[in-house]
């Protein structure tokens, strides 16, 4: 793919290679980003400027729930389509949800919502809520993919990507989130890219106590940074919320497929009547189609298959809590 658009912003291909670097590291300085694309620092700052004014990228932080002690629960709710924006979008402010979606002819909404590990979901009100018909919550146990949706990052060559790949961080294990965490995170969340001056200034602490903390959250692993991309604007229109079960004993196998499989934006296991949880991306409904019938038909253990195409989003990612 050369180039795509949307709404007058069109993609070239030194924004896809942007684009993937940033995706190997959200915070490489532009400077070694241009290095390895062989441009200027200003032509790599500025395109990425471009792209982020016009709503089509943005680096965000997101935190490990494990790392920061925290569950991760996925809720569906039924609504009656008429409701279906506004309760996005009022879902979409609250600061513990994330990834707040619209199925099908709007009559499911399906999002993530964090809460201390050990409590329920935090969702008293919702069934008693006018416009739910239902909610149904389950306990989202893991994430089985390293990064998100593989199938974007093809832009650089291989000796770019170990360029630019940044070494690995630990595994990521509980932290105590102290005061400069809770100021610092959703600033981070907002604009991952944001500078030290002025994450310092937003914060009220020193740019140096700001430095070392981020540095020691990245190097834990307790906290990552991802590049928000909408795949339309990649040329990837048909997206598909997939349930899947599987036979536990395939399990660990059927995911660690699918998570190589680049129509696979994210894999995660769950709990309930379904044990994993796909997001596929494709170019059209004929490929989400073969994706299903061919990919996923063929694959061992699998005794269920639940499909719904996403509409649109409300929210992509939450500011961590």
């Amino acid at each position: 793919m050369d180039s795509a658009t949307l709404g007058g912003t069109s993609l070239g291909e030194l924004d896809l290679q942007l684009l993937h670097a940033l995706h190997l590291d959200g915070r490489a300085p532009f400077s070694r980003i241009a290095e390895v694309l062989g441009v200027s620092d200003r032509t790599a700052a500025r395109r990425f400027a471009r792209l982020r004014a016009a709503g089509a990228a943005r680096v965000t932080a997101v935190l490990d729930s494990r790392g920061s002690g925290h569950a991760e629960w996925l809720v569906r709710l039924r609504v009656p389509p008429p409701a279906a924006a506004d309760l996005a979008r009022e879902l979409a402010r609250r600061p513990d949800t994330a990834w707040v979606t619209v199925l099908s002819s709007g009559t499911e909404i399906v999002f993530i919502v964090r809460a201390p590990a050990g409590r329920a979901a935090p969702l008293a009100g919702l069934a008693r809520h006018p416009r739910i018909l239902g909610v149904e919550a389950h306990r989202l146990l893991r994430h089985l993919m390293e990064h998100r949706w593989p199938g974007r990052t093809s832009a650089l060559t291989g000796e770019q990507v170990a360029a630019l790949r940044p070494a690995p961080g630990g595994v990521a294990a509980p932290i105590a989130l102290n005061d400069l965490d809770r100021r610092l995170l959703p600033v981070l969340a907002a604009d991952g890219r944001a500078a030290y001056p002025r994450l310092a200034g937003r914060v009220g602490w020193s740019e140096s106590a700001v430095r070392r903390r981020l540095e020691e959250l990245r190097r834990s692993g307790a906290l990552r940074f991802d590049v928000e991309v909408d795949p339309v604007l990649l040329g990837f229109p048909a997206q598909c919320l997939i349930w899947l079960a599987v036979a536990p004993s395939r399990l660990a196998s059927t995911a660690r497929a699918l998570a190589a499989d680049p129509q696979a934006a994210f894999v995660g296991a769950v709990t309930g009547p379904h044990n994993l949880l796909v997001i596929a991306v494709c170019r059209d409904e004929d490929a989400l189609y073969a994706y299903l019938s061919d990919r996923l038909g063929s694959l061992d253990g699998v005794e269920r298959v639940e499909t719904a195409p996403i509409t649109s989003y409300a929210k992509r990612v939450a500011p961590p809590t």
